[in-house]
C-alpha cells in the first residue's frame, strides 16, 4: 500500500508507535490521519503539531461502541478507511496471580481492540475488495515476555489474531500486517517489567520507518528489530532449548538463582 491520498486510522496515536505513524503517514500525502486516543487532549495536540491532514477522536478502544463510533465519524468526514492501524496497548506485570480486573483490561486493549476494528470494518472492505488492517503486537507475541504472563499472552493472541485475518481473508482483498517490535523509547517501555529488549531500544520514529516499507511490500509480520526473525526461527527449531535459554535469561534479568 501508498499512502498517498488514504484515509488511516491510528489507535493510541496520542504518544509513542502511534504518534510517529500517524506523522509519517501525513508526511507520505495520506488523504486524512485520524489520531484516535482516550486521551482527548494529548490526541488533539499530536493532529495539531502535524497539521493539515490529521483530526483527533477521542476513543477508549476497551469500548465496542467506542470503536464503531471512531469509525462511523470518520467514514462520514472522509469516506472508506483505507487503513485502520489497531495500535493502543498497554502492559502490566505479574504471573497468574495478577487480580482479575488486570487481565481483564490488558485483554479487552491487546486484543480485543482488534476484534472490534476487525468485526466492524471487515465486512465493508470484502463488500469494495480492498483494505488494509495493521494490528500493533509485540516481539512478545512471538517470543514471550519476562515478568508478564498477562503482556505475553495477550499479545500472542494478537499475533494470532492477526494470521486468522490474513489466512481467511488475504485472497479476498484484505490486506493485513502484524507489527511486532522489542524494546521502543515510548513511556510504556520503563514499565515493562523485564522487557525483551535486545542490545538497544530503538525511536518510534524508526518503527514508523519499517511500517511504511511494510505496508509497501503488503508484508505480513513487519519487524523493526531484525533480529527477532532469528529468535523466532530458533524457538521453532527447538523449542525446549529456547525455553532453557529463557530462563537463563529471566534468572539474569529478574535476579532469580541461575538455573
Amino acid at each position: 500500500m501508498e499512502l498517498s491520498g488514504k484515509v488511516a486510522v491510528v489507535t493510541g496515536g496520542a504518544s509513542g508507535i502511534g504518534r510517529a505513524l500517524a506523522t509519517r503517514f501525513v508526511a507520505e500525502r495520506a488523504k486524512a490521519v485520524v489520531v484516535a486516543d482516550r486521551d482527548a487532549e494529548g490526541a488533539a495536540a499530536v493532529a495539531r503539531q502535524i497539521g493539515d491532514g490529521a483530526h483527533a477522536f477521542t476513543c477508549d478502544v476497551s469500548k465496542e461502541d467506542d470503536v464503531v463510533a471512531l469509525i462511523d465519524a470518520t467514514e462520514s468526514a472522509h469516506g472508506d478507511i483505507d487503513l485502520f492501524c489497531s495500535n493502543a496497548g498497554i502492559g502490566t506485570g505479574g504471573g497468574p496471580e495478577a487480580p482479575n480486573e488486570e487481565w481483564q483490561r490488558i485483554w479487552e486493549i491487546n486484543l480485543m481492540a482488534h476484534v472490534y476494528a476487525a468485526r466492524a470494518l471487515v465486512p465493508k472492505m470484502l463488500e469494495r475488495g480492498d483494505g488494509y488492517l495493521l494490528n500493533t503486537a509485540s516481539a512478545a507475541g512471538l517470543l514471550s515476555q519476562i515478568g508478564s504472563a498477562p503482556y505475553a499472552v495477550t499479545k500472542h493472541a494478537a499475533v494470532a489474531f492477526a494470521e486468522w485475518l490474513s489466512m481467511t481473508y488475504g485472497d479476498r482483498g484484505i490486506k493485513v500486517s502484524v507489527l511486532c517490535p522489542q524494546g521502543v523509547r515510548t513511556p510504556m517501555l520503563g514499565e515493562a517489567p523485564g522487557a525483551l529488549l535486545g542490545p538497544t531500544a530503538i525511536e518510534p520514529e524508526d518503527v514508523a520507518d519499517t511500517v511504511v516499507a511494510g505496508l509497501a511490500a503488503e508484508e505480513f509480520l513487519i519487524l523493526p528489530h531484525p533480529e527477532v526473525r532469528e529468535f523466532f526461527r530458533r524457538k521453532g527449531d527447538d523449542y525446549e532449548r529456547w525455553l532453557r535459554g529463557m530462563r537463563r535469561l529471566q534468572a539474569r534479568v529478574m535476579g532469580f538463582p541461575e538455573p
